[in-house]
């Protein structure tokens, strides 16, 4: 038996990166998957995720447009999932990352991070919520990150918005747990994904030293690549993980408790 037979999935920013390794490898173990998000076309190319789960599974995947600094948005994404009988896991993944000089940030550079990766997640969970409680149970899980537990000088407003997600997922957990929801975070290290080759990170001579720099802090020598993080949200999605709450796991390689 696949270990989501018979779930429904609602993964933010599945278009590309992690959403779409989620998504894809949620409907390799029987989950139906909506895909949620602003845009339909992977940065990295390629079909929509739609698009290839249902040419790889017999499951069923939509895209719902959805901007998640809307939570109307995130509410219509979260009902779409009822026409596949109603949510039972919700992956807040959409997020910013970039580099920058804490200086030289703007509010509007601001608000911008603080209302994807945080707005977005709060609100996203707190729609599925809704819908779980009714239910009696589900599972929500926050993307946040490395950055979540560390500051780094070179991404200030990326770090303030993850740890915002960490301990948002702890308040969750708490809160719901008595009503058979279970709230977790994945916190990555660095990942090749297009996001990150966009970012300015590993971008000119400077970039590409601070690019080997981490690579070598981090134990295993290398980045994550997207499904060894889909790897972790199938485990915290599946009853693999039915005692698992309020906790944030590290998938970094080690970087964070070595470096």
């Amino acid at each position: 038996m696949a270990l989501l037979d018979g779930k429904t999935a609602v993964v933010t920013g599945a278009a590309s990166g992690f959403g779409r390794s989620i998504s894809r490898t949620f409907a390799r173990n029987g989950a139906d998957v909506i895909v949620a998000d602003i845009r339909t076309d992977p940065r990295e190319g390629g079909r929509p995720t739609h698009e290839l789960i249902r040419e790889e599974t017999d499951q069923h995947a939509y895209h719902v447009d959805c901007d998640v600094t809307s939570a109307d948005d995130l509410a219509v994404a979260v009902e779409a999932a009822d026409e596949l009988g109603g949510i039972d896991i919700m992956v807040n993944n959409a997020g910013l990352f970039r580099t920058e000089e804490f200086l030289e940030v703007t509010e509007a550079e601001y608000d911008q991070m603080m209302d994807v990766n945080v707005k977005g997640v709060f609100f996203g969970a707190q729609a599925a919520a809704r819908e779980m409680v009714e239910r009696g149970d589900g599972t929500i899980i926050n993307m946040s990150s490395a950055a979540g537990y560390s500051g780094a000088s070179g991404f200030p407003t990326y770090c303030t918005s993850k740890g915002a997600v960490r301990l948002l997922t702890y308040a969750l957990a708490d809160r719901f747990g008595p009503e058979g929801i279970r709230v977790n975070s994945i916190n990555p290290g660095f990942a090749e994904t297009q996001m990150m080759a966009e970012s300015g990170l590993g971008n000119g001579i400077r970039g590409r030293i601070q690019d080997q720099v981490l690579r070598r802090m981090t134990p295993q020598r290398r980045y994550a690549e997207t499904q060894e993080i889909a790897n972790v949200a199938l485990f915290l999605a599946s009853d693999l993980s039915s005692f698992v709450n309020g906790e944030s796991i590290l998938v970094d390689g080690g970087l964070t408790n070595t470096g």
